[in-house]
């Protein structure tokens, strides 16, 4: 099942950072569709920046991993932001988009239905350990054989499974005050306002869109607010601008104030994530494929 869901579907939650300047369908060859002979297929390729692969379902899980640049997933309902030497889950029938934030060399693995382990149900963006990285890459090696490829792919399988989530993932409402004030403050994301000046904005009192966020979205403004600054920090960051710019661009009084928040949601500072991500990377190679950019 490789058909694209474009028409009936309603639309995935976007962020608004790069506009995409390119749209491809998801028209997937069918030699990269997963099996049970064959569960688990992967596929390489540089993508470039701006390029939009359009709302799409198949019967398939698939993990998207780039080893240098940014992704943007977008779900009915929910927009993950991938940074470098990071992946994203995506289980099978799940309608999905994807924006190449930035330009990127992507391995992207397309796991049978039968093959997804229990409790892989829901989108994920997650570390990639050391081992992952080496196992995806050893997938993707011309003429494997079959016992390496089942044996490579239960133990990329037990990786994903065990990998930490990142909190990279950014809720949005159905509702359309709420929406409304959510996709302002992304647009602009330095507006520190308080609830009630956005609410004000809205047509809605501080009260309601406080229920709102609890009722829709299970979080309070400003857990929201901090989800969606730090989705919108991976790209700048990835860029390698200063800190304190970064830190100034969304709204922060100080870098240290900022770091402070990217520590408290990850556990480590904004340049130890990053660099980190780098330490991951490695030259990958690059060969030339067919110009269909699906994921």
């Amino acid at each position: 099942m490789t058909e694209a869901a474009r028409s009936t579907q309603p639309a995935a939650a976007k962020a608004p950072t790069e506009l995409s300047t390119r749209v491809d369908f998801a028209d997937i060859p069918p030699e990269f569709a997963p099996t049970p002979t064959h569960p688990i297929r992967v596929r390489s390729r540089p993508m470039p920046a701006g390029v939009r692969i359009a709302r799409h379902t198949h019967a398939w899980a698939q993990v998207a991993y780039a080893s240098r640049g940014v992704l943007r997933v977008g779900t009915f309902g929910t927009t993950w932001m991938v940074p470098p030497s990071r992946a994203i889950w995506v289980p099978p029938y799940v309608l999905h988009e994807v924006v190449i934030v930035e330009d990127a060399f992507l391995r992207t693995l397309y796991v049978n239905e039968a093959a997804v382990p229990a409790g892989l149900d829901t989108c994920r963006v997650v570390e990639v350990s050391g081992l992952l990285r080496e196992v995806i890459a050893a997938l993707d090696t011309p003429g494997l054989l079959p016992d390496r490829e089942r044996l490579l792919g239960s133990l990329a399988l037990d990786e994903i499974t065990r990998s930490e989530p990142l909190p990279l993932s950014v809720p949005m409402p159905t509702e359309k005050r709420l929406r409304a004030l959510c996709e302002a403050v992304l647009a602009d994301p330095a507006n520190a306002g308080s609830l009630e000046r956005w609410a004000s904005t809205v047509g809605a009192s501080t009260r309601t869109i406080a229920r709102l966020f609890r009722q829709e979205l299970g979080v309070s403004f400003s857990q929201w607010r901090q989800q969606a600054v730090l989705a919108r920090a991976i790209p700048l960051l990835s860029q390698g601008r200063p800190l304190s710019h970064v830190a100034r661009e969304l709204g922060y009084q100080s870098q240290s104030a900022f770091s402070a928040m990217f520590r408290r949601a990850f556990g480590e500072s904004p340049r130890a994530f990053m660099l980190r991500g780098a330490e991951h990377r490695r030259d990958e190679p690059e060969r030339e494929e067919d110009d269909d950019a699906s994921v």
